[in-house]
């Protein structure tokens, strides 16, 4: 396990070495300038989905570099956290608690298809998306 954590923290290190990271910086400045709740919404409906196509410890490595590269204000550095946090729920193997769930179901002789938990999940994380980052104007 070690040395894939470790692993990860060098392939972030490789892309802010290529630029990405910069790059990345700069697009979240832009729709900064344009609308603070637009980058509030949009950012973590971003991280949440990036979150599913790559695991959310580099995601949120590269997420956290971003909002360190540059000053960001608390409510978008909360959003980027809710998609990093929440994100990963949506799919099945992307966040450890979900496959230890279902090991602990299936021992229970629970089975719980991909499709089935993608439907309910889908439904399930995008209200607690919805209404968490809703919850940050209060």
């Amino acid at each position: 396990m070690l040395p894939l954590v470790a692993g990860l923290f060098v392939i972030v290190e490789a892309l802010n070495k290529k630029g990405l990271i910069q790059m990345l910086t700069t697009i979240l400045h832009q729709s900064l300038e344009k609308s603070v709740t637009g980058t509030v919404w949009s950012s973590s409906f971003i991280v949440t989905f990036v979150c599913n196509l790559m695991n959310n410890l580099p995601a949120g490595l590269i997420a956290g570099n971003i909002v360190q590269a540059g000053h960001v204000p608390e409510i978008v550095k909360s959003s980027i956290l809710i998609g990093v946090d929440l994100g990963p729920n949506l799919s099945i193997t992307e966040f450890l608690a979900n496959i230890l769930w279902l090991v602990a179901l299936r021992r229970e002789g629970i089975t719980v298809s991909a499709g089935n938990f993608l439907k309910l999940d889908a439904l399930i994380m995008t209200a607690a998306l919805l209404f968490t980052i809703a919850s940050l104007w209060l």
